[in-house]
């Protein structure tokens, strides 16, 4: 056994290996607070909401999270932020060991190997990821788990282009940051993040409509589509305007990261891409036509959506935790053959 989990803003999803199929589990990485009341904890206990109880507080986790907030007109609060642990957030920690620990659940054995996703530094903005992904090793070695990082970028390479010997240019359009990763025959060319992703989207949409930042999440959650057929001035016109300038952002950097890492001009490869910003109908195409404009200077094969564009990054670390198990079981069986002769 081994597990991959996608340590991501809006959700956090692990995936592991049941026979021929991969099982997923996921969380909703956002909180909301409430009152305390002993009726109240007892009916979340009842019914299974994942919750906390703090002083005279109680912490509604995970899934139930935002439906809570839209009942209490609250705004959720969120554990992590531009992709990493938010600074910001003073329970950041116990709610995202809870999260974590709910999702991943116990090891199937000591030292089980899980690979959890972690994005590359920002080339955008000064932050820095190694306190959120020495933060987030710890709390998986503290569970039981031989944890190691993954850059993102990677795990989409690895999750979506196996059929193309882990060679081509995979973006995970995640909810505080998306990740770029250049890969040939699985080696890392060019990897980078910007600090701009599904939540730029919403806050950017929810300031021009004049809309809670939580029912803008809402209404691109439920069937948004970027048709480009809805009225200028409501909510998912925003989202559509925020889209296209998301898009464009982030092409414009992929091709200022090309020529500044000198890649390579006669390379010809497939684009793939995935994460939970990635979602509504009408993305790939608005990408690819974004894409062809755009001065590359190395040949695309084709551009690819991600069957599961929410599961890809668990997925992809999935893989690497099982390459690296089979390597493992590979060396102790040659050590023994060794030491036997």
């Amino acid at each position: 056994m081994a597990k991959g989990l996608d340590v991501g803003t809006m959700n956090i999803l692990s995936a592991q290996q049941d026979g021929s199929d991969t099982v997923f589990v996921q969380q909703r990485n956002s909180f909301v607070e409430i009152e305390y009341s002993d009726m109240a904890e007892q009916m979340l206990s009842r019914s299974e909401v994942l919750h906390i109880r703090k002083d005279d507080k109680v912490y509604v986790v995970g899934d139930d999270a935002l439906n809570f907030a839209n009942i209490f007109n609250k705004e959720t609060r969120r554990p992590m932020k531009h992709g990493i642990l938010s600074a910001d957030e003073k329970s950041a920690i116990p709610m995202m060991k809870l999260i974590i620990e709910q999702v991943v659940g116990e090891p199937s054995y000591p030292d089980e190997k899980l690979y959890f996703s972690t994005p590359a530094d920002p080339i955008d903005d000064d932050l820095s990821t190694l306190y959120h992904q020495k933060t987030i090793e710890s709390f998986l070695n503290d569970i039981g788990y031989d944890a190691e990082p993954i850059n993102e970028g990677m795990s989409v390479i690895y999750s979506e282009l196996a059929d193309n010997n882990f060679t081509g240019l995979g973006i995970s359009f995640g909810a505080g940051m998306t990740n770029v990763c250049l890969a040939y025959y699985a080696v890392p060319v060019m990897k980078f993040s910007v600090a701009r992703g599904g939540d730029w989207i919403d806050e950017q949409a929810a300031r021009a409509t004049g809309t809670p930042v939580d029912k803008v999440t809402s209404i691109k959650e439920d069937n948004f589509e970027l048709d480009f057929t809805t009225d200028v001035g409501g909510v998912e016109g925003a989202l559509s305007i925020y889209y296209e300038n998301l898009l464009d952002y982030v092409i414009e950097n992929i091709v200022k990261e090309v020529d500044d890492e000198d890649v390579e001009e006669g390379l010809d490869v497939p684009v793939v891409v995935t994460g939970g910003t990635s979602s509504p109908n009408g993305f790939e195409a608005l990408f690819r036509d974004h894409l062809q404009d755009a001065a590359i200077p190395f040949s695309i094969s084709g551009v690819s959506h991600a069957d599961e564009p929410l599961y890809s990054v668990a997925r992809g670390g999935l893989v690497a935790a099982r390459s690296d198990e089979d390597v493992d079981y590979e060396e102790e069986e040659a050590e023994a053959t060794a030491a036997s002769e």
